[in-house]
């Protein structure tokens, strides 16, 4: 047995396909599964049933698929120790973020993050936050950065920051000219939202007491994917949508004034970082963290607040 074969194990059981497997591990297909079954030939147990399409684990394998995943989490370690006692910071970091914080957040850090640690080769995804949590509990990504709380089991959240969510109104709306919005003063049928799997959609609707039938009326349907496209279409009408405070940075002066705040206590968003109960790479995530909180806007609450708005699942 060798920790190599292990690695090629691992990979199966996360993509289930061999060609993918081999093109993650950086070795041809015939490599990797010629490797797997001189494993399962030495220790006399077949671990995948390749009759199965994709291949799964058998019922024996999947115990020793989670011990062989325990030895190469304590190898990780034990390298990481090893790197971090001769102060050297390698390795590669996978992160996913969700769409609503990706075009707000990255460019705070990433290049000042970049230039610092080019030890770290540093890759990152969009996804929803099914679809973030499901990469992370697969081993597809080391890190994600998204809003908690999850009530998952297996992740472990550090919050980075809390984001106060404002609305954004239209020039025409009646709410233009008011100091603050109340949510319930939002009209659900001028109210623009997110298409479904994002979970700031979710979060609006909660805000504003809002329904999926608050617009079964209307001629035109239309649920946005990104929330700079839901300001441009708030523009266009007479509509309201709402914003999080990232997103609202880089606005011109006249833009600001369409940015309504909520009277106190303001709702807010929690923005964690997330990972894998048994992750081991902690030290390159600290810094990561680390960085990003050196590149926060000043106004953008660190601590906790006494306010937040839940997510619904």
């Amino acid at each position: 047995m060798t920790l190599t074969q292990f690695e090629y194990v691992l990979a199966l059981n996360t993509f289930r396909h061999f060609g993918e497997a081999a093109e993650h591990c950086n070795v041809t297909q015939p490599t990797l599964s010629a490797q797997i079954q001189k494993l399962e030939e030495q220790i006399g147990i077949k671990l995948f049933d390749r009759s199965k399409q994709p291949v799964v684990p058998t019922q024996q394998g999947e115990a020793l698929i989670q011990q062989m995943k325990q030895v190469l989490h304590q190898k990780q370690a034990l390298e990481e120790l090893i790197q971090s006692q001769k102060g050297i910071i390698n390795g590669t970091l996978r992160l996913g973020i969700i769409p609503t914080l990706a075009p707000y957040l990255l460019p705070l850090f990433v290049n000042a993050f970049i230039q610092k640690y080019d030890g770290i080769k540093f890759y990152v995804t969009e996804h929803t936050t099914e679809q973030l949590v499901s990469q992370l509990l697969e081993g597809k990504l080391d890190a994600g950065i998204l809003v908690t709380p999850l009530q998952e089991p297996s992740i472990k959240e550090q919050p980075l920051f809390y984001e106060k969510l404002v609305a954004y109104v239209a020039e025409n709306n009646p709410l233009y000219n008011a100091k603050t919005v109340q949510p319930e003063d939002i009209a659900t049928d001028k109210l623009w939202l997110l298409e479904e799997g994002h979970c700031f959609r979710s979060q609006m609707m909660q805000l504003c007491k809002a329904r999926n039938t608050a617009k079964d009326k209307a001629h035109f349907h239309y649920e946005a994917g990104s929330l700079e496209t839901l300001r441009k279409m708030v523009d266009m009408s007479s509509g309201i949508t709402i914003l999080p405070q990232l997103a609202t940075t880089d606005l011109s002066t006249q833009k600001l004034q369409q940015i309504k705040h909520f009277p106190a206590p303001e709702p807010v968003r929690e923005v964690s970082i997330i990972t894998h109960r048994d992750f081991v790479k902690k030290r390159l995530v600290d810094i990561l963290r680390k960085e990003i909180l050196l590149h926060l806007p000043k106004t953008v609450q660190r601590e906790k607040p006494s306010h937040l708005l839940p997510i619904l699942q």
